[in-house]
């Protein structure tokens, strides 16, 4: 039994061995042949992957005392999340050399960010979900101050810090009024306890209050998203793209296990505080980005605007709901990792290709880059074929079938104005000139991703009915 709770827990095990090759590993590395730290690293993610394919289990299994899960979701979620990572590293690599960061710690800092991402979706406890929790934070605070002589970084992830502080508190604040009223930790059992008439709701809805603090925070959901404009413009464009991307297939794990799984019972009781929640996040995220300047900044606000879908879907509170909520997150991480992959790559030395006017007569420069960055941005905007068009439309029909007639039609609202400023990048990429020539300093392979990741964008579109069939039968596995 101990043999097969090891076995299927493998992937942790497997990425934490790794971690501790990588790290001896780079005790021994120069910093001319750094290189090697970083093929490492994508060999541990390569290692990890194929460890979550081989135990994959045949049906839901409950391990070390019912505090780990192994599923469906937990399969489909951990590849999402291993593979956005070793995306993210190879677009960074590049930009850590020019920049005279490219140091182990990067990678190092990245893997046990990883790490914590792969307990939270495997957690079937609150001790084991906070747990994993505060490893990704921990390892995403140290991440953003990465740049120790960048200003900008410092402040960032001192509000980052302090911030998340707060939240994280919240967050176990709310786990102890639960464990208080239910004597559980384990999301199975609480499921139970919450049916139970016995059980003093007040207390408990007092809890559940507090972990949606929490939950919010992580997600970047308004008003608790003050901390995500800052941190996405103060940190480096490569600690920005890992921020964006891997981290929100986590967040939605959270979500899921702690409200579906653990709280499903009381869906009528959450169900508003999400709403508010994503009503928030559309009007705010939406509105704001159309002022911003600086792209990171206004890609933070567009990902605030994409949490109110996701969130809007979570609160149908339906399988359909739970699946567009999959699958909306699982392509917004995709085209997000291929925006910041472009600004990544008009980055070089001393630049940080930041500000909207630094991408004026991109198609100049590179036609083919320029129609990926449009593939991202009409994704992003939910334009057809792109596969964010199916997104949205996925999470708009979910919401009527559930009965919200009013939500859809702000959310088509929502859309509509958020196409602004994504068309704006359009605009300034083929009818703007060129007030720079300078020649892109990517690898070819960075460049095959990147690429590759645009086209992905536009494939899913036009077929997305396998990625979207195999959500369905994550979610109906699950529930």
């Amino acid at each position: 039994m101990i043999f097969g709770e090891f076995t299927a827990a493998a992937p942790e095990i497997t990425l934490l061995i790794m971690i501790c090759v990588v790290l001896i590993a780079d005790l021994f590395v120069s910093d001319e042949n750094r290189i090697v730290t970083f093929w490492l690293t994508i060999a541990a993610l390569a290692v990890t992957a194929w460890s979550i394919l081989a135990t994959a289990p045949a049906a839901r299994t409950l391990l070390f005392d019912g505090s780990y899960v192994s599923d469906a979701l937990s399969q489909v979620l951990k590849l999402g999340v291993v593979g956005v990572v070793a995306v993210g590293f190879l677009y960074a690599r590049d930009y850590l050399r020019q920049n005279a960061l490219f140091k182990g710690e990067y990678y190092i800092l990245g893997m046990f960010g990883l790490l914590g991402m792969l307990i939270m979706i495997s957690a079937n406890s609150l001790l084991t979900m906070y747990l994993g929790l505060e490893t990704l934070s921990l390892s995403l605070y140290a991440l953003v101050a990465f740049d120790r002589n960048n200003a900008d970084s410092a402040e960032s992830a001192m509000k980052y810090f302090v911030l998340g502080a707060i939240a994280s508190g919240s967050l176990l604040y709310g786990i102890s009024w639960v464990y208080g009223m239910t004597g559980s930790l384990q999301f199975d059992q609480i499921a139970i306890a919450v049916q139970d008439p016995a059980v003093n709701s007040m207390p408990l809805w007092f809890g559940m209050a507090f972990m949606i603090v929490g939950i919010a925070f992580k997600f970047g959901a308004v008003p608790f998203h003050m901390w995500l404009p800052d941190v996405y413009q103060g940190a480096r464009s490569s600690v920005t793209l890992y921020i964006a991307s891997a981290p929100k297939l986590a967040a939605l794990a959270l979500i899921l296990r702690i409200l579906v799984d653990g709280l499903g019972e009381l869906h009528e009781v959450w169900q508003g505080m999400i709403m508010v929640l994503a009503v928030l996040s559309l009007v705010v995220g939406n509105v704001v980005a159309i002022a911003q300047t600086n792209i990171k900044r206004m890609l933070g606000y567009s990902a605030i605007a994409h949490v109110g879908f996701i969130l809007l879907a979570i609160f149908t509170g339906t399988e359909q709901g739970y699946a567009a909520a999959l699958f909306y997150t699982l392509t917004y991480v995709v085209m997000a990792a291929g925006a910041f992959g472009v600004v990544i790559l008009l980055s070089r030395k001393g630049f940080e290709a930041e500000s909207l006017v630094d991408f004026k007569g991109l198609n100049a420069r590179s036609p083919w880059f320029a129609l990926m960055m449009l593939f991202f941005m009409f994704g992003m905007a939910g334009v057809p074929p792109w596969v964010g068009f199916f997104a949205k439309l996925n999470v708009i029909s979910a919401v009527l079938d559930a009965g919200f007639p009013a939500l859809a039609i702000m959310m088509v609202l929502a859309s509509v104005v958020g196409a602004y400023y994504y068309l704006r990048v359009i605009w300034y990429m083929y009818f703007d000139k060129a007030e720079d020539r300078s020649v892109f300093q990517a690898g070819a392979d960075t460049r095959l991703v990147l690429s590759l990741n645009g086209l992905a964008v536009l494939a899913l579109g036009v077929f997305p009915g396998s990625l979207l069939a195999l959500c369905i039968q994550v979610i109906q596995a699950v529930n």
